[in-house]
Formats: structure tokens, C-alpha cells, sequence
């Protein structure tokens, strides 16, 4: 193997680290986050939530099962840029059907290897998620921290709409049919619908940009809020639409940004955390149960209950909103970040993790249960 090309790293702080190109050789920008996560490299490069994000991988070796066909969770890689320690040399698994590098370069995603990531992880989360450039075209640091910090930032983005589906299209439940769910693709991941689908449910996967008419025309008995990249503050359509479908009372189920979004639907406010939860090893407490689940993350903004200041214990207690009574379901054992609200009065409830998993622990997967108790529930009130 030849000589690879220099690279650089290059935080909004100024902290640089140099490295060498890693899948397509150029510049690219976004925000800087760690996943936590020992696998499942294939799952988070496909998920649309990383959308502008550079994501540095904790696990020090990745590549070594290859890429294939089967385990994409969207129809592209989204991340912004990719930072490993030691990339594999070759990918062996029987599933496998290329190298993680080959395609990082066939859809043009410039990464960097070789860097110290514990250390950078380290400045993260000291110094908090902030702007990065990564390049292999660009040798002076200097140069590349100006275009740093000309690039856009997370607080503010409304990123939704670029990684939406811009059609509509079907998920068959698979065997007999109980339930139709209207879901609106804020950047869903295949594995959403699949887990709906083994309970018997179709999925209608709908545009971000949909209306109330648009959910009420599948004839869905609920609909769900999907997962998504950017800042929940920019979202007032969907807010307003999740309200909507508060107010007629139709079981509503929401995920991570979808939390999010029925979060400020129910009058709740959203803040940016210091550096985020990703990774498929974040410890949350179910409330109902007493059970700590190990859960898969990938977010960066929260839910904030009023009159409780972050990282405080969040109080097990109803608070009341527009819509009745709200309980905080889930909390996060790490930090006491909000990871789940269900409302007392109006049948919905958020869960701010991944049941869904992929890649991650199954510890959640009860919660599509509770989803179709909900809709059960619902149908025969």
C-alpha cells in the first residue's frame, strides 16, 4: 500500500490535528460530534439525523466487517465527514460486498484517519460540539479555521426538509394487516417501519412538508414523528401539525427529533446539550417500569421541562399543558436529560432514543408494542 495523502483537522477553537485522507480526498464542514458507538459504523453514516455533522468514530478500528447491501438505513450516507484512528486495511464478513473506505470515496464523503480521536473526543466533550473543517486539498491551518468559521452552525438549522423523502410511499405490514400509520419522514430510518410492520402495522412514509390532510387521506388509526437532523426550534410546521393531530386526539408516537417536535407541540421548550448523546450504550431509566434499558442515541438538542434547570433530576410529577397532564416517561442516567414524555390526557407519547436500533440493543423494542396498545386503545374507545 502506498504513501497516503496528508489531511487536516481543524476545530473552530483552533485545535488542528493532522492525519491522513480517509475515503474521498477534498474539504468538508460541519459540526463535530463523537458516536460512543463499538458498531454498527455502516448504520450511522446512513442515518439522515448526521446530516452536516463530521462524525468521529470512539471505537479506534473501523472498516473491519466491509459494507453491504443490507444494512444502509437511508439511501445514501448523510454524515458531513468521517474521522477514524486506524481504518481497517480489509474487510472480512461473509455479508460483506465492499470496503468502508471505497464507498466513503464513491459518494464522496472526505474523511481523515490516524488522528488521536480520544483526544479530540476528550476536547469535545470538554469544550462542547462546535464547528469543524476537514481537508485534504488544504495544508495551511490557518486557511482552513477562516472557512470554519464562515460555515453555518447547528443552532438554527432547519434541515428536515433536505432529508425528507419527496414522495410518498408504502411499508406492508407483514402477515395479517391491523393497523395503518401515517408517518412524517423528518429523516426516518428503514428500520422504523420494518419494526411497525412486524406488528402488523402499514406504514405511509409522508414528506416533511405533509398536512393534516395529507395524514388523514391514508387512513392512518395513528401516525408517528420520525427521527431528524437539525435544530427543533426551526420546526413550526411540523410543530403545528403535531398539534393538530393533539387536538383531534390521534394516537401520536414521536422519536428523538420527533420527541422533540411533539415536545414543543405540548408547550415545551428545546435547548442544544454541551455535546450530544450518540452511540448505542446510553443508559435510560424507564420511569413506568423501574427497567434501565441500554439504548441507541443520536441527538443533540433536548427537551427542557420548565422550571427544572439542566442536568437537575427532573421530578416525577404531572405537569400541565394545553393539551392535559405530561409526565416525563424516560430519563437519561448520564446527565438526567429528558428521554421520554407521555401525556396523561391525549393518547401520545416521545421516547427521545432509537428503539428502533439499528445499529444497537433491543432493550426498546417494547415500545412498538406500546404503540400498538395505544392505537388498540384507540380503536375501541
Amino acid at each position: 500500500m502506498g504513501k497516503r495523502r496528508s489531511a487536516i483537522l481543524v476545530l473552530e477553537d483552533g485545535r488542528t490535528f493532522h492525519g491522513e485522507a480517509y475515503g474521498s480526498v477534498g474539504e468538508t464542514f460541519g459540526e463535530a460530534v463523537f458516536n460512543t458507538g463499538m458498531t454498527g459504523y455502516q448504520e450511522t453514516l446512513t442515518d439522515p439525523s448526521y446530516h452536516r455533522q463530521v462524525v468521529v468514530q470512539t471505537a479506534p478500528h473501523i472498516g473491519n466487517t466491509g459494507v453491504n447491501g443490507e444494512d444502509d438505513e437511508s439511501g445514501r450516507i448523510w454524515v458531513a465527514g468521517y474521522v477514524v484512528r486506524d481504518p481497517a486495511r480489509i474487510g472480512s464478513n461473509w455479508r460483506a460486498t465492499g470496503g468502508l473506505e471505497d464507498r466513503l470515496a464513491a459518494e464522496g464523503v472526505v474523511g481523515i484517519s490516524g488522528i488521536d480521536t480520544r483526544a479530540l473526543t476528550r476536547h469535545l466533550r470538554e469544550r462542547g460540539a462546535m464547528r469543524v473543517g476537514v481537508s485534504s486539498v488544504e495544508d495551511d491551518p490557518a486557511a482552513l479555521l477562516e472557512r470554519v468559521r464562515r460555515s453555518p452552525g447547528m443552532v438554527g438549522a432547519d434541515l428536515s426538509t433536505e432529508v425528507t423523502t419527496a414522495t410518498p410511499y408504502v411499508v406492508e405490514a407483514q402477515g395479517e394487516h391491523r393497523f395503518t400509520v401515517a408517518a412524517l419522514d423528518l429523516g426516518i430510518k428503514r428500520n422504523v417501519p420494518r419494526r411497525l410492520a412486524a406488528r402488523g402495522v402499514t406504514t405511509h412514509v409522508l414528506p416533511a412538508g405533509s398536512t393534516i390532510g395529507d395524514l388523514l387521506a391514508t387512513g392512518a388509526d395513528a401516525v408517528f414523528l420520525s427521527p431528524g437532523p437539525g435544530d427543533p426550534a426551526t420546526a413550526d410546521a411540523p410543530v403545528a401539525l403535531a398539534r393538530e393531530v393533539l387536538t383531534r386526539r390521534i394516537p401520536l408516537f414521536g422519536i428523538c427529533f420527533g420527541s422533540q417536535i411533539l415536545g414543543r407541540a405540548l408547550g415545551f421548550g428545546t435547548y442544544k446539550l454541551g455535546y450530544g448523546h450518540r452511540g448505542i450504550n446510553q443508559p435510560v431509566l424507564d420511569r413506568a417500569t423501574g427497567k434501565v434499558e441500554v439504548t441507541s442515541h443520536n441527538h443533540g438538542f433536548a427537551v427542557e421541562v420548565p422550571g427544572v434547570r439542566s442536568g437537575a433530576v427532573v421530578p416525577d410529577q404531572v405537569v400541565d399543558t394545553d393539551f392535559g397532564g405530561v409526565r416525563v416517561s424516560h430519563v437519561c442516567l448520564n446527565d438526567n436529560v429528558v428521554e421520554g414524555l407521555r401525556a396523561e390526557d391525549v393518547p401520545a407519547f416521545t421516547v427521545q432514543y432509537h428503539p428502533e436500533a439499528a445499529a444497537g440493543p433491543h432493550d426498546a423494542d417494547y415500545l412498538f408494542d406500546r404503540f400498538a396498545e395505544l392505537i388498540e386503545g384507540g380503536k375501541n374507545a
